[in-house]
């Protein structure tokens, strides 16, 4: 039993590894190749996948295989700093919710409904168009709208330590409630933190192209997944499968990987479910 346990956290340990790894070389490799997205050449236009350009060529020459790895690059950087942010914002306000009295309570549990009655995609375009647009207005739309689900646990974590006996004891020790959360409560709350703050960035990348391919995100001028989606879409009719195919196979394994990654580091964080 120890063993078939052993075996299954280190598979785990792997999996969790291998995503984060690929994850990594898509980021790097799309930072290397930024430049290199953007040239063009209409002597190769419209060249459908071979040797020389695995993923082919649009209609500006340009190739689709380093344009796909800077678009994607880019949307794991808008998740990673968006859902940084968003998960630390929820983490403080699930805090102060369960920690600062049912005014506190009640303020934030109404912004929480709020936020998660208005239709998701429709909430992140307005703020994204309200924001600019470009870089900034799709990181504080997104932001803004996806703390909400994580907060609403890490609140329901806290009231429940509330009633475990070292909090009580801190608290007639004569210990602030920002001192009993910043030191009993926070150590306890960081295995559901981290995953959840890995859980939010397929949600922050799918989001970000889906309102950059709506028009409401990134400038055209950038190489961003959403923008290589839309400006296919006029000529997959003509034949241009590869144009969309492949920048759209590889968002999807993208998201699936961070799935992944998740998912691996909620069972290492559990060590009754890593052999599951």
């Amino acid at each position: 039993m120890r063993t078939h346990v052993l075996n299954g956290r280190v598979r785990t340990a792997l999996w969790f590894s291998l995503a984060v790894l690929f994850l990594a070389l898509i980021t790097i490799l799309g930072l290397v190749f930024a430049r290199e997205a953007v040239v063009t050449d209409f002597s190769r236009k419209n060249l459908p996948p071979s040797s020389a350009c695995i993923f082919g060529t649009d209609w500006m020459g340009r190739d689709m295989f380093v344009r796909t790895l800077a678009g994607l690059s880019m949307s794991i950087r808008i998740g990673l700093l968006a859902a940084g942010v968003s998960a630390l914002l929820a983490l403080l306000l699930g805090i102060l919710s369960a920690t600062m009295g049912k005014a506190v309570d009640s303020a934030v549990t109404w912004v929480i409904d709020l936020v998660m009655g208005i239709p998701h995609i429709l909430l992140l375009i307005l703020i994204s168009y309200a924001c600019g647009k470009g870089f900034r207005g799709v990181v504080i739309g997104v932001t803004l709208t996806h703390w909400t689900s994580l907060a609403r646990v890490i609140r329901g974590e806290v009231l429940q330590l509330k009633e475990a006996p070292y909090i009580k004891v801190a608290g007639k020790l004569g210990l602030r409630p920002w001192q009993i959360a910043w030191k009993h409560m926070v150590p306890h709350l960081f295995p559901q933190f981290l995953v959840g703050l890995i859980l939010l960035f397929p949600h922050a990348i799918l989001h970000e192209a889906s309102i950059t391919f709506l028009g409401f995100g990134l400038s055209p001028e950038q190489p961003a997944i959403g923008v290589i989606l839309s400006e296919s879409m006029q000529y997959l009719a003509m034949g241009k499968w590869w144009l969309a195919v492949f920048p759209g196979l590889l968002l999807v394994l993208t998201v699936a990987l961070f799935d992944v990654a998740g998912e691996s580091l909620r069972k290492l964080l559990d060590p009754g479910s890593a052999h599951a």
